[in-house]
Parts: C-alpha cells; structure tokens; sequence
C-alpha cells in the first residue's frame, strides 16, 4: 500500500505533464507494480503505451534504464543506489528521495504523553519500513525517565504477527533486511545499550525492540534500521540533540515536541532537515506538500505542483514584428 500511494504520486504530475510514464517497482515489490498496471489498463483511460511496469532487478538492468537516451527525467525512492544513480542519469531533471534517520526531538516542556503516542505511532507504523518513520528519539535528560515509561507502555501493546491477522508488527521486506536490522542491534547490545524490550527475531519477523541509553558511538544512532527498533538517546540539552541530528549524512525529516512556539521554530529552523513537524510524528503529508530531504536524503522536491514542474520543459517562442505592436 506505502509503495502504490508512492508510485501514484509520481505517476500521477507526470501524466498531468504530458509524459509518458516507465514505472520500475522495487523487487520486493514487484506484484503490487503489476496489480498497478493493471489498474491503470482495466481503467480504459490510457492509451496503450503511456503508461508501462517493469519488472527487472535494478542491479542488472538499472543502469541502462536511467542512462537510456529516452529517458527525460528520473524520480526514484529508494536508499544509497540513488547516489549513484544521481551520477550517472546525465542532464535531465532528477528527484531523489533516499531515506532518513528522522530524529524526534522532546523538550523538558513537552507534553510527553503526546510524545509518546506519536513516537510509537511514528517509530512502528509499518514495521518501521518507512522513510518518514521515528528513527531515533533525543530526550532531554529532565524528562527521559518519564517518556521512556511511556513509550514502553504503549510498544507493549503492539500486536506481532502476520499481516492478515491485522497485527501492528508484521515481517520485514527481506531478510537481508532482517539481518541488517539485528547486526544494529548486536552492535548496540554489545556497546552497552539497555533493552526495554527483549531482541526477538524468527526468521523475518522481528518483535519491536525498543532500546535506551544508546550512544553516538553505535551505529544504531546513525544508520536508518528500517525496521521495528527504535533507539532512545538521552541529551543534557536541545542543542546537542540538534547537533546529533545535523550531524547524520541522512536529513529527511524530524520532529519536535514542546510548548512553547517560540522554541518550536527556533528549533525547526535549526534541523537541517526536509520537513520538521512540530508536536507530530515525521509524515509525508498530503500529495500536495513539499516533500524533500536535505544531504544524503535526497535531490529536489516532490508534491503534485513541485512534481509537474519538474517534469515539463519550459521553452520560449520570441514572435519579432516586422513593425511595433504598441503605443508608445
């Protein structure tokens, strides 16, 4: 559903724009890129050939597709194959949305059981395989002990199973993907991370694990888990959350939970960040907002009118008149 909604996005301004449109869903995706074209065919609407599904692996055919000399411009979601895409695609218009490590920010002030719901709802919405998912939380240290209560209060509450039995917590993408997520986690555990929560995995179905006192010298507060494990870092003040946050190579989005508005955009300001939501989970938002990252998170803005314009060509037509067309 996340990829669909993904792909619709990017469909949808192109077509607006005139253009014809060569969607390549991610492998693990492939059946849901199908059942798209298929909708788009049953639909009647579209000629055949505007809108066309491929279904190759990246690694073999990705190159040929971004380098093809009929390709005018690339919009890709994705992670650090985009970097290298970026340098190979020539000169057409790109759109790069490559993952975050979206950080979630909580003041002394903040209303922390507002806090707490939307760091569960934004760290475990999908199992965490989202872009926009709560990646790291940075706590002040005044109110750390009470937000970690509660947040391992509400993770306790998650449902873990398969996905149609309605669970919150499902199986991750791949177990590449499961595999890497637990190398983070052992690399945390054997830093010194405290566990609220027992690390269980069998085989791509990983419990959510929620860790605290984690450290800038682990990985887990710097690389993006994309998956059900969300680390708690504890601050001694805002500006050395702010400072975590700007230094990670990744810069989609952030959050920040305070009272006061004053801080809220001083704060908002300092994220070097895509998006910053104030008192609310990372999100994507309607189709209609901007939707950009910073860094190593991405190249250009999306959204249906940033969309549209990426993907026309401006060109002028200069009529001279053989005598003046006005008063002067």
């Amino acid at each position: 559903r996340e990829w669909r909604h993904l792909a619709v996005s990017k469909i949808a301004p192109a077509l607006i724009a005139g253009n014809a449109v060569l969607v390549k869903p991610p492998t693990q995706g492939a059946v849901s890129g199908l059942h798209l074209a298929q909708c788009f065919n049953k639909s009647g609407l579209f000629p055949p050939g505007l809108v066309n599904v491929l279904t190759v692996k990246s690694s073999e055919n990705g190159d040929y597709l971004t380098e093809h000399s009929g390709n005018n411009c690339l919009s890709f979601t994705g992670g650090d194959t985009g970097l290298s895409l970026a340098k190979k695609v020539g000169m057409i218009p790109i759109q790069m949305e490559l993952g975050g490590k979206d950080a979630c920010i909580v003041c002394p002030d903040a209303d922390l059981d507002l806090a707490a719901k939307h760091i569960i709802k934004g760290g475990f919405s999908y199992s965490g395989q989202r872009c926009t998912a709560v990646k790291i939380v940075l706590v002040h240290d005044d109110v750390a002990d009470a937000l970690v209560e509660k947040v391992l209060s509400g993770v306790g509450k998650l449902t873990v199973g398969m996905p149609d039995d309605n669970c919150n917590i499902t199986p991750v993408i791949s177990e590449s993907s499961a595999n890497f997520i637990e190398k983070l986690v052992l690399d945390a555990k054997e830093k010194g991370a405290k566990f609220l929560t027992e690390y269980k995995r069998e085989g791509n179905l990983i419990w959510p694990c929620l860790l605290d006192h984690v450290r800038p010298d682990m990985d887990l507060a710097w690389e993006e888990p994309f998956g059900p494990v969300l680390p708690v870092m504890r601050v001694s003040s805002i500006d050395e959350a702010v400072a975590h946050a700007n230094k990670n190579r990744l810069a989609l989005q952030g959050c920040v939970f305070t009272n006061d508005i004053q801080k809220a955009i001083q704060l908002s300001d300092s994220i070097q960040a895509g998006t910053v939501q104030i008192n609310g989970a990372p999100a994507r938002g309607p189709d209609h907002f901007p939707f950009q990252g910073f860094r190593d998170s991405g190249i250009g803005s999306q959204g249906i009118s940033n969309s549209i314009a990426t993907m026309t060509k401006t060109k002028t037509t200069v009529i001279n008149l053989t005598s003046p067309s006005y008063t002067v």
